[in-house]
Parts: structure tokens; C-alpha cells; sequence
């Protein structure tokens, strides 16, 4: 009952090479760990439905993901979300380019965009 981002993005080559490389650093956004290493990024799901028809049971779900990727250097950023974007975009669809900024908690750079995923059930 969720997008398959982090299955896609783990077994992904290029994105192996900017936030892995043995395991690889996505997390859901309440859950990074304390110590980071960076890049690093972060999904949320911000928003989601079944697919409804009149006498038979929803085959699809849609959900609205917000990735954020966080780097030491907006070129870092910038790479992170290409090779994810490349990864995903088979298989789903970028809805928004959002912020780009520097963080104010960790002065890190962001890099944010919106996605939206329809999975079979």
C-alpha cells in the first residue's frame, strides 16, 4: 500500500553511486537517523487515494510523494536528484520542482520535488 520509490531508487545504478553505495541513504522523513552522512534524501507521502468505481473494488492507488534531497553543495544536490528522477520517472511522474535553498536547521543544501505514483493492486 505504498509507492515502490525506495525498492526503485535501492536497485537503481546511479543512484547507488550518489547516496550509497552499500545502503542507501533515503529515508522516510521522520526517520533518518541522527547522524548523517550526506547527500541524503527524504519521502513523504503529503497525500493519496483509492481509485473508486460504482460495484467493483478500487485496482489502483495513487499517492503524492515529496522527496528532499540534502547535500553539502548544490551540485551534489543537483546530481542526487537527476539520477533520482531518472530512476523514478519510468515509473511514475514528477508533479512539481519545488525548493531549492539551503537548509536553516543544517545548512545544508535542499533540493525538493513532488511526485505522483499510481500502483497497480
Amino acid at each position: 500500500m505504498n509507492a515502490p520509490i525506495f525498492e526503485i531508487c535501492a536497485t537503481n545504478v546511479e543512484v547507488l553511486k550518489v547516496l550509497g553505495p552499500s545502503m542507501i541513504r533515503m529515508y522516510m522523513f521522520d526517520a533518518r537517523p541522527e547522524k548523517l552522512t550526506y547527500p541524503y534524501a527524504t519521502v513523504q507521502n503529503f497525500a493519496g487515494s483509492a481509485e473508486m468505481y460504482l460495484g467493483t473494488l478500487p485496482d489502483v492507488d495513487t499517492w503524492s510523494i515529496q522527496v528532499d534531497i540534502f547535500a553539502k553543495s548544490t551540485t551534489e544536490a543537483k546530481a542526487v536528484a537527476k539520477a533520482i528522477r531518472n530512476a523514478i520517472e519510468p515509473h511514475s511522474y514528477i508533479t512539481r520542482w519545488g525548493i531549492q535553498s539551503i537548509d536553516d536547521e543544517t545548512k545544508s543544501f535542499r533540493y525538493s520535488f513532488d511526485v505522483d505514483w499510481m500502483v497497480l493492486r
